[in-house]
Order: structure tokens, then sequence, then C-alpha cells
């Protein structure tokens, strides 16, 4: 059984700002719908996360800091007693046996239906914009519902939601948490042009419409000071909701990134590419370059295979590797790497639902 840490060094620890890994694997955020509609935790999630502490770090599924922040049915929150409390068991086992998990901050923005927000209210957006596409809801796939555009004085209330999720994932044991600055969710329809058409200091020129996400990174970066935070970030992706690019990329991001550095991340975690489609990088843009930008550790995504990952890291383009949906088949995906087993394949009826199926009963290899 070939052993491939000699090939690489993926399978070696790494520290990113100060969260310490076994090594340099790390599990992608995966939407995977097995809670109930209050957004609590449950013991499947427990086993599903524990089957996966083998990651160097487990980024947990995108959950929601508020109910006006819920953008899909049967995903989870972070802003209840009753959510911190089950996160908690998750977050005991993964540590139990050695894991490291932080918990992914996501406020959809735009990206919802009036049935997911509370009592039937538009949702909010930088801009009265509708985005493209559909939304799970209970009665199924429905369009996405108008947003209305936030005032500018409801704009401390978001960072303060985002705060209050900050502190709840801290008391519920994680190791730290991601900021979800991507896939056209509310930060980053912030940042492009395209979804911001706002004329206070919050949209206009760069620095307006990247304010937002620098105030949400103080103030979590304020709940678990230096290197326990990172941010994900998608420059190039048209998902979700088919949202146009922001017309100069490498201009905003590269101020974006810039600006990022004060703050002492944990990880700067690019989207390379479409989200879950495709690695094209537009004309003009340069997604190495804006890395480099960065003075902290970096977390390359997107349609990783095992020879890619070993090639990126040969040439010191990335700190840690994200692999998803391999993840979601592969429970020891580590091991299985490792030691260059075959992977299960995926079964895409069951990303998506309710019970244990597909979720916690994948079978494990014999090494």
């Amino acid at each position: 059984m070939a052993d491939n840490s000699i090939r690489t060094d993926l399978f070696s620890p790494v520290k990113l700002g100060e969260i310490e890994l076994a090594n340099r694997i790390v599990m992608a955020p995966l939407t995977r719908t097995r809670v109930n509609e209050e957004g609590v935790p449950n013991e499947m999630m427990v086993t599903y996360y524990t089957q996966r502490a083998s990651a160097g770090l487990i980024i947990s599924e995108a959950t929601n800091i508020s109910a006006q922040g819920r953008g899909y049915a049967m995903t989870p929150g972070i802003w209840t007693e009753e959510q911190v409390t089950e996160w908690k068991k998750v977050t005991n086992a993964v540590h139990a046996v050695g894991g490291k998990i932080v918990m992914q901050l996501w406020h959809v923005g735009r990206c919802s239906h009036v049935d997911l927000q509370p009592n039937g209210e538009s949702p909010v957006a930088p801009s009265a914009i509708k985005a493209a596409g559909n939304i799970y809801t209970v009665k199924g796939l429905q369009e996405a519902s108008m947003p209305r555009a936030l005032n500018t004085d409801e704009i401390p209330g978001i960072i303060e939601q985002y705060r209050h999720a900050a502190e709840c994932a801290k008391r519920a044991g994680f190791d730290g948490v991601e900021i979800h600055s991507a896939n056209n969710y509310l930060l980053e329809q912030f940042i492009r042009d395209s979804t911001n058409h706002r004329t206070d200091q919050y949209g206009g020129s760069i620095e307006n419409r990247v304010r937002l996400v620098l105030e949400v990174v103080k103030a979590v970066t304020g709940v678990w000071g230096d290197g326990r935070v990172g941010i994900r970030l998608s420059p190039v992706t048209t998902e979700v909701g088919e949202t146009p690019l922001d017309s100069n990329v490498m201009a905003t991001y590269s101020y974006l990134v810039r600006q990022l550095n004060p703050f002492k991340l944990a990880y700067l975690h690019f989207v390379e590419g479409t989200t879950g489609k495709d690695r094209l990088i537009p004309e003009g843009v340069d997604l190495d370059a804006l890395r480099s930008l960065f003075e902290g550790a970096y977390i390359g995504n997107n349609n990783y295979d095992f020879e890619m990952a070993i090639s990126r890291r040969s040439e010191g383009k990335v700190d840690a590797v994200a692999f998803g949906r391999p993840f979601i088949s592969n429970p020891d995906l580590v091991n299985r790497l490792r030691y260059n087993i075959e992977l299960t394949g995926l079964d895409r009826n069951t990303h998506y639902g309710s019970g244990a199926e597909g979720y916690i009963d994948w079978p494990t290899a014999n090494y």
C-alpha cells in the first residue's frame, strides 16, 4: 500500500493562525439540510462530523447567523441558546477524536424567500435587485423573492448579528469561525457593483462597497482575537443566483485583500473559479496574484483532485486544500488519499434531505 506522504507534505501538521492542524487537508463547508426548521443540530450531525474529524480542519456547513439570514429550509443556525447547546455536542465529539472545527457564519441576503423569513418579510440586500434561480423551502423549490434594500441605519444591526453569532460559536466550543463572504450571499452582494447600487457610504466606490465586510471582520475578530477567524471569498463565481461579476475584479479584491491583513486572520479561503462547477478564470483576472497579497495562510478550494492538490502545494500556491464533495461519501478521505485507496462515488440523490441515508452510512476502507 503506497504511502503518499512521501510525495507531499499535505499530510504534515500546519498552523493556520492560532489553529494547529494535524494535516493540510480541509473539509469544505457542505450544506446537507439535516436539521429541523428551528435550525437546531441533532445527533446525526454529531456522528457526521465525528466521522470526518481526521481532516486537518473541518469548516462547518454554512450556518445562519439569524432568522433573517436564512435562505434554505433545514439549515442550522447559531443565534439561540438551544442551537449553541446542540452544536456543543458536535464540537465536543470532534475534539474527543482529535479533530478541529470552525463554524462558517452565513447571511444569505437576497438569496431567500418570504416563506423562510420572519413574519413573511422580504429578504434584505444592499439593493432591491432580485436574485435569479430557485430557493429550497419547506414547500419545495420556489423562485427567490424580491428583496428590499437595507436602510443605512439598519447596517449596525447586521454587524451585530455577526458579532452575536461569533460569540455563540465561541460558547459552542468551536476552534474559530469563518466569515462567509462568497457565493453571492449578503457580504459579497455588497462587494460587487453588479448587486450593490447604493449611494450611501456602503455603495459606489470600492472602499464603500467593501466597508461592511471589513466592519464585520472587525466585530468578529473582536470576539475571537487574532488567528481564529478566517474568511471565504469567491471573486469570479457566478453562483448562487447567476450573479454578474464585479466590473473590476482585480481592483476590488486587491483592495479588499490588502485591507484584511491588519486583522491577522487565521486564513484566506478562495473559491478558485465558479463554485462547484469549473476552475475557469475570466480574462484579466489572476487569483494567484490576489492570493499573494494576503499575508497569512491560504486555503485553495474548488474541484481539486489529489494530483492538483499536490502540484499546487509543491509550487507554494496553497497552504492547505479544501475538499468538499469527496468528503460526503468518503468520511475517511484523508487516509484514502494518503494510502491511494479508491474513493467511493457520490449519490447526488442524498446530498440534501432529512435522513441518515447518504449522510452517515458511508463505509470506511481497510488500511
